[in-house]
């Protein structure tokens, strides 16, 4: 009996419609329904420009991401991409990087919570609400992934109808002056007010950095690839339907909001979603929208959970974390991880008792570092991964990138260019030299904690040739109910 049977066994209880709507909901966050105030302001009306790169950008991610998770579905996914093309460090730095990405965009999202809960509650203090959802969330994690699926399930549903409805109701309010209560007439001409561009060139860059932290986390899609019943067949189509998710929930999305209203009048306060309907004197739609908002921090948030709880797992199969990240409960929910990630949440209140003002804006800048640094590796990995299928010729991919090596590169470019912005801005230069610090952390613990089979490259089954890639490391992972080379 293998190690990983003895601690426990991740199971295969991802359907094709779980991770249909995982993949839909995982953008669809705090990003989108709160962070989205702050590129405005940064850009004006072009931050439009800013999301559609930001967009192209995470969808050369998510296919050269889907390219090795088609090849190799593991749980542990690009940490052991990481870990097998580029180096036992480069995993190791890869998996606790995300995990950090996932801690600290998880503070986000209980943080954007706690102002949500307080549009209906003004008088409750902020982290009230977070120590509360901080636990019920815990308790959805614990059970199986299929509830965990079930739930992400329809609060991506609850997201998304809300989104098309709003655009529907947005763009019936410009057409037919729907409900126009407001002193700004709705229009196309509110796009154009001080300029489409007023800040220039400068201010779309600036709102790149916030963009990248609102398309954080939809890399979660590559980690279902370890419990997805068909990953061969569900991953390529609900990493494909990326660009659709990118022009309507964000581009079309925002192009509406800021018709309606001047983008000077989003201020930040409230979610933009609710403070145009507000302003709109649509206080029913705007009480409609903030529960949709509320339901959308509570998908991200599980969704947090749940990826760093599964990188985590995989991090211990790779002798990279604690044997005891390992431990599965009879249903395969990795509880040690788990309990961790919501330790971990529990500083996110404190946090925002001392730092109730400036909490957002610095956990965004964090994210977004740590963030570009797991795609970084991604995108390094599969460069690698592709250089060692044509040097020992293996099958050909059967989900390869388009437009591969150019993308790839001009991807790396853009990602390398957000990187030297956190580091200009005076407002996220601390978070860059947090992240900074946190790598070389990273390396530290490696040289001094890791030993033995961390040390060494994994083994990773290549599904398409159905023959283990071999490497210098321990066998490859077991899943429950995952085909065998050879079955």
């Amino acid at each position: 009996m293998s190690t990983t049977e003895t601690q426990g066994s991740l199971r295969r209880g991802l359907s094709a419609r779980h991770i249909r709507f995982i993949a839909l909901g995982s953008a669809i966050g705090t990003g989108l329904f709160y962070g989205s105030s702050a590129a405005i302001q940064a850009a004006g009306p072009a931050v439009l420009l800013a999301y559609m790169i930001g967009g192209a950008v995470i969808f050369i991610v998510m296919r050269a991401l889907g390219e090795m998770a088609v090849r190799h579905p593991v749980a542990g996914s690009f940490g052991q991409y990481a870990s097998r093309y580029v180096g036992p460090f480069a995993g190791f730095l890869t998996g606790w990087t995300y995990t950090f990405e996932m801690f600290v965009v998880a503070l986000a999202d209980v943080t954007a919570f706690g102002v949500y809960m307080g549009f209906w509650f003004p008088d409750v203090e902020r982290w009230v609400w977070i120590l509360a959802i901080v636990f019920v969330i815990a308790a959805v994690n614990l059970a199986s992934v299929k509830v965990f699926g079930e739930l992400e399930f329809w609060f991506s549903l609850i997201k998304i109808t809300a989104i098309v409805a709003m655009i529907a109701g947005g763009i019936a309010i410009i057409v037919f002056g729907l409900a126009n209560q407001s002193e700004h007439a709705a229009g196309v001409q509110n796009l154009f007010v001080d300029g489409f561009a007023p800040h220039g060139v400068w201010g779309i860059l600036a709102s790149l950095t916030i963009v990248m932290f609102a398309f954080g986390g939809t890399e979660v899609i590559g980690i279902t690839a370890g419990e997805a019943q068909d990953p061969k067949k569900v991953l390529p189509k609900a990493i494909n339907s990326v660009p659709v998710r990118i022009l309507l929930f964000y581009v079309l999305t925002l192009t509406v909001i800021m018709m309606l209203q001047p983008w000077t009048t989003i201020d930040g306060s409230a979610s933009p979603f609710v403070s145009i309907f507000d302003g709109l004197g649509l206080t029913g739609a705007a009480h409609v929208l903030n529960a949709v908002v509320v339901t959308a921090a509570l998908s991200a948030i599980n969704a947090d959970i749940f990826g760093a709880g599964r990188m985590l797992h995989g991090l211990a199969e790779q002798g990279h974390a604690p044997k005891a990240f390992q431990r599965t409960t009879r249903n395969g929910v990795p509880f040690m991880t788990v309990l961790a990630m919501v330790g971990a949440l529990l500083v996110g209140v404190v946090l925002n008792i001392w730092f109730h003002d400036q909490i957002f804006f610095l956990i965004a800048a964090l994210a977004t570092f740590a963030t570009v640094v797991v795609w970084l590796m991604i995108l390094v990995s599969h460069l690698r991964m592709k250089r060692e299928i044509a040097r020992e010729r293996w099958l050909p991919s059967e989900f390869p990138m388009p437009f591969y090596p150019v993308a790839a590169w001009v991807a790396l470019g853009v990602i390398g260019l957000v990187i030297v912005l956190i580091g200009v801005m005076p407002e996220s230069r601390p978070a860059l030299v947090v992240g900074v610090v946190w790598l070389a952390v990273l390396a530290v613990c490696y040289l001094v904690l890791v030993r033995g089979a961390g040390r060494r490259r994994v083994e990773l089954v290549d599904e398409t040739a159905a023959v283990p890639v071999v490497g210098d490391g321990p066998p490859a992972v077991e899943y429950e109910d995952a085909a065998r080379p050879g079955e």
